[in-house]
Parts: C-alpha cells; structure tokens; sequence
C-alpha cells in the first residue's frame, strides 16, 4: 500500500492531455477556454446615450433654455446633429447627435413645447454617454485562455460580437460495473442480491461537473468477461472507470484484466478507510479508475481521486476546497489509515455523521464535506481542529 499524499501526487505528475472543441456560446457556458478571445471591434462602436434623457454639446449651454431639434431612439441608423442652442430627445443605448457631448436625464428637465430648461446642478461635459470603446476596444484581450466561461463572462464576450469559443472539451467516460450479486432498481430483489447505486451515483456526480457523453456496462465476476469489457471501454472512451473486483480476493479480476489490457498501474491499494483496494492506472493517454464495490467508498474515492483528474481534463486547475473546523462532538480513531469520514460543516464547527461503512450511503445523503484525519491513532476531543474537504455541492 501507498499514503494518501503519495497517490495523489502520482495523480498530479501525470501529463494527461487535453483536446478541444469549438462551440456556440450558449453551448459553452461552465467551460474552460482553449484560446484568447480578442474583441473584434470596438464596444460600444459609437457615442451612446446611458440614459433616456436629452443629448446636447454642454460648452453651448450656460444656463439658457435648449431648442429641441429631433428623436434619437435606440437603433436609430441615420445620421442626425444638432445645432448651437439645441437639444434631442435622445433614449438608452441610442448613438448621441452630431454636435452633442452630454446627457441630461429627462427627470432633471422640464419641458413646455419646443424648450427644455435643464434643471440639474453639477452636470458636468460628458456625463450619461458612453464613448466608444468604453468598454472594450477593438484587438484588445476580452477573455485569456484557460479562464472559466461562466454566464457573466459569456454575456461579456456576446457583447464584443463573439458567436463561439474553443474551448476544453469534457471527456467521454466509460463506467463498468462488476459484481454477479448486483441486481438494478425496480426490481424485487432475489436471495442474495443488493440494489445497484454506484451507477446512478457516479452518472450524477459525472453530470454535476457537465460530464455527459458517459457509456455504462455491466460484466460478471468472470476474468474473461471483466478483461473483454475493459478492452471495448478502452476503444470507446476517454476514461474509464471501475466499480468492484479490484480487491485481493478470489472474484476480483480488475487488476489482472487491465493489465492484459495493457493498462499500466500507477498504484493499487492505499493506507486509506473507506477505499483501501483502489486502483489507479493508464493506457497511453486515457486514465483508468478501479475503485472498491461499496457505494460509500466509491464516491469518497471519486471525489478524493477521480474529480481532481476530470477537473484537469476539461481546463480546471482546482481541488477540492479544503479549510478547518472545529469538531462538534469527540470521535476515537483506532486505525492507522487515513480516514475520509462523512460529516456536516457550517458556522466554523463540523459533525461527524454516524453510519461510516462503506456500504452505507444514509450519511453520505445528508454530508457536505469529508472530515480527513491522519494516519495517527488516536482520540479528537470536542473543538479539535481537523482538516476537511469541501464537496464540490457545498454552498
């Protein structure tokens, strides 16, 4: 077996590459950029009016009643100007005249037929316009590569005019379920079976992070079986990953079948509880996952190991956000591993759930962080300080 901190950096050193894929920007959103986006013109193109109000030149003005010459409403395509003494009823968003400056809002005037008597005072040349390239000019860096396209990010460059982005493409993920005592859902289950989650864990846990090109199989506990899925996995998909068959006993023949897959290991089995017989490996550029059969321990080593992975992938550069709390309650650890436990964080202070077992999912439904505590054996007092991590639903 390996430590927890010596499997992940075996996790961080590999180079797995990355591909993108261009695509319009409402497809795109919660991506990463594969490029800079520059702006393809100035924005705004021309002198715009921020306000509904009354555009006119403010070195004309000294006090003196304005002329009202014209309507500008937003759009408006033809030419206009105004003279010396004048004013146009100008709208948010419409170009400013020719021979206008300045931008009075129409609550600060009052009008009486063709005259308009501005009324506020500190009006200063300028003000209510936006000059062109005010926000962005033209050829310069709107959006720099390898930063997130979030919903404001993707307005900001519609506004410049951009359609779509090359971006980080998602990987397609594989996920294989082993296991002959496994047994689907909605349907009575036979003496000897349990119901089968991890699939349904794993597709909702892939989706959160916008992963959905994901292919599921089942395969017996049958060396044959197991091997000859891995391979079609292999062909198929960026990432593949396994549940069950990679402990040491008699019916676990994942780690035999990826290495007559020609998958090479990374590791198999860490000093960890839940998740001690996990597997990591790859095959050329494609990463390979055995992670254990109970369901608690397969989503504990997804978050743990796997998401870090697929974050990389698709253009993140984060981890699971880690902080300390305070324990609620004293809890005794009698292992020397480290231990990944279930647990509720808010207000600076953590509990630890009941039900840890790895088979067990009743705590997981309710956690929102892991409680890490290392390998020492030992026992944590109330208002301990201990190390947890952030599930990526945390809020």
């Amino acid at each position: 077996m390996i430590t927890v901190n010596a499997a992940k950096a075996i996790l961080a050193e590999q180079d797995f590459p990355r591909t993108t894929v261009r695509l319009p920007l409402p497809l795109a959103v919660g991506r990463v950029l594969a490029e800079n986006v520059y702006a393809s013109c100035d924005i705004p193109a021309f002198n715009q009016s921020s306000m509904d109000g009354y555009a006119f030149k403010f070195a004309d003005w000294q006090g003196q009643a304005l002329q009202l010459n014209g309507v500008l409403p937003a759009g408006h395509a033809e030419p206009a100007s105004i003279g010396a003494g004048q004013a146009a009823r100008i709208f948010t968003g419409a170009p400013l005249p020719e021979g206008a400056d300045t931008v009075v809002m129409q609550e600060q005037t009052n009008v009486s037929g063709q005259q308009l008597q501005i009324l506020q005072n500190g009006l200063k040349a300028g003000d209510n316009t936006r000059p062109p390239g005010s926000e962005i000019r033209k050829g310069e860096l709107a959006m720099g590569k390898d930063l997130p396209l979030t919903p404001a990010a993707a307005g900001f460059l519609a506004g410049t005019g951009c359609a779509e982005v090359s971006v980080y493409k998602s990987p397609s993920v594989a996920i294989i379920i082993t296991g002959d005592e496994l047994q689907q859902p909605g349907v009575p289950l036979l003496p000897g079976q349990v119901y089968e989650a991890s699939s349904t864990t794993l597709r909702m846990a892939l989706a959160e992070m916008g992963i959905t090109d994901i292919a599921l199989h089942f395969t017996k506990d049958d060396p044959e079986a197991t091997q000859h899925t891995l391979h079609n996995a292999l062909t198929m998909a960026d990432v593949v990953l396994l549940t069950g068959g990679v402990s040491v006993g008699d019916y676990d023949f994942v780690v035999q079948a990826a290495a007559r897959c020609g998958v090479q290991q990374l590791f198999h089995r860490v000093q960890q509880r839940p998740g001690k017989p996990l597997y990591a490996g790859r095959k050329g550029n494609q990463p390979v996952f055995g992670l254990p059969g109970n369901p608690s321990s397969v989503l504990t080593c997804f978050y743990q190991y796997v998401w870090p992975v697929l974050r990389r992938l698709t253009g993140h550069s984060d981890e699971l956000r880690t902080t300390q709390a305070a324990l609620r309650s004293s809890h005794q650890k009698n292992h020397p591993l480290t231990h990944f436990l279930k647990a509720y964080y808010k207000d600076g202070k953590v509990q630890i759930l009941n039900a840890q077992e790895s088979y067990r999912m009743r705590s997981f439904a309710v956690a929102n962080c892991f409680v890490a505590l290392d390998e020492t054996a030992k026992t944590y007092e109330e208002n301990d300080i201990v190390n947890i991590y952030l599930l990526p639903t945390y809020e």
